[in-house]
């Protein structure tokens, strides 16, 4: 790889031509917002390939997008679809943290396919390759260690049970080791990383949840979490910008971005999950119940106890999956935020959204929904379940 970061005539000449982009995961949360990101700021974009397990066909009527129907565990669904790519951006992923997927397919998609999307571009000769990671590669760990306002250099115990936030440290593993590696072109491959916190935005699954558990109780939320515990979210718009940005230095300055790992945020305000969520869901007239939790800390631990134990008893008939447990129940009461100029300094990263900008447009979301709700067009059935054994291989999302 070149030790200086000056553009040859060469690079030059092959960034300012038309280049093919490759979205794993492109009809997921994420990678609907990416994908529109680059029809609207790549200038030289000739075609994005949008890659998943079930396609999106609304996403086909777009100028210069391919869809293209694969599993991400089938190595040649892998090839073909990497096959003449100029940039691949990895954002396929099964988040699951509540035991709704198996823990053998979380692996199969979140590793396994992950080392067939790095085989690929070195055989297929794909140079660049983006990794949507996720901060729970780092934390919060399970012993409830706070992060607090911390970089990628800080030294953090990393302690995970769960195999989703395990898979994620495998797969961003493979994908920085394999920075350098030689591919069948004789050219090397450069590899980087982005963890984005907890992302929120339109369409976010979770968000539509909680909307619809809001609804069960008649707009009111009750405070179970103290609003001491802070934690770093950030907006989808501003998760698909830095994937573009960081696309682009990938190619202009390898050996800066090559092998690196970047915390994915924005300038949105660190809150509990609680208090945060309530910025978009009381303009929709909900309400949070008490300045204090009201139900001991140690009653919700055994509530999640019995969660577990109930999910093990009912595991032959159904899957009980609730949104409290062990874990989530960790991850929530664990103050996670990052505060670092890293990826401004590498490639130029500024939120291209607000936060204001960014809470106009989820509030709206929100609003839409309760109108179509109001009209009878949108019920709990329709709401789409983020973390079905049947749903799409996915971009990365918020964590309850």
């Amino acid at each position: 790889m070149p030790a200086a970061d000056s553009l040859s005539a060469e690079k030059m000449a092959e960034m300012n031509k038309k280049q093919i982009y490759l979205v794993t995961g492109g009809c997921g949360f994420l990678g609907k917002h990416l994908v529109q990101m680059m029809l609207d700021q790549e200038p030289n974009l000739a075609e994005v390939r949008v890659f998943d397990l079930h396609v999106d066909e609304s996403m086909r009527d777009l100028d210069r997008v391919a869809l293209i129907q694969g599993d991400i565990t089938n190595l040649e669904d892998v090839k073909a679809a990497v096959r003449g790519a100029h940039v691949v951006i990895h954002t396929a992923s099964l988040v699951d943290v509540w035991g709704r997927v198996p823990p053998e397919k979380i692996s199969a998609v979140n590793v396994g396919g992950t080392q067939n999307i790095i085989d690929a571009c070195v055989s297929e000769g794909t140079q660049y390759l983006v990794y949507t990671s996720s901060m729970e590669v780092v934390g919060p760990n399970i012993k409830g260690d706070p992060f607090y306002r911390q970089n990628e250099d800080t030294k953090y115990e990393v302690l995970h049970k769960e195999p989703y936030p395990i898979s994620k440290a495998k797969a961003e593993k493979l994908v920085i080791e394999a920075n350098g590696r030689q591919m069948e072109t004789g050219k090397h491959l450069v590899t980087c990383a982005l963890r984005p916190t907890g992302i929120y935005g339109k369409n976010h699954p979770l968000m539509k949840e909680f909307y619809e558990q809001g609804l069960r109780t008649k707009k009111c939320m009750f405070r179970l979490i103290p609003a001491s515990v802070e934690h770093g979210r950030v907006y989808v718009g501003n998760v698909a910008w830095m994937h573009l940005l960081v696309a682009r230095k990938i190619q202009e300055c390898p050996s800066v971005i090559g092998g690196q790992v970047y915390f994915c945020y924005d300038d949105s305000p660190y809150k509990s999950y609680e208090d945060f969520n309530m910025e978009f869901l009381r303009p929709c007239g909900f309400s949070l119940v008490g300045s204090r939790p009201l139900v001991p800390y140690f009653l919700l631990y055994l509530i999640t106890l019995f969660n577990v134990f109930l999910q093990w008893l009912l595991k032959p008939f159904c899957t009980y999956a609730p949104i409290l447990n062990p874990y989530t129940l960790a991850v929530a009461s664990t103050t996670f935020t990052v505060k670092t100029d890293k990826a401004q300094r590498h490639f130029g990263y500024r939120p291209r959204y607000t936060w204001e900008e960014s809470q106009g447009s989820t509030v709206k979301w929100l609003q839409e929904m309760e109108v179509q709700r109001q009209t009878g067009k949108n019920t709990p059935a329709n709401v789409e379940r983020r973390g079905n054994p049947k749903q799409k291989e996915s971009s990365h999302g918020n964590q309850p």
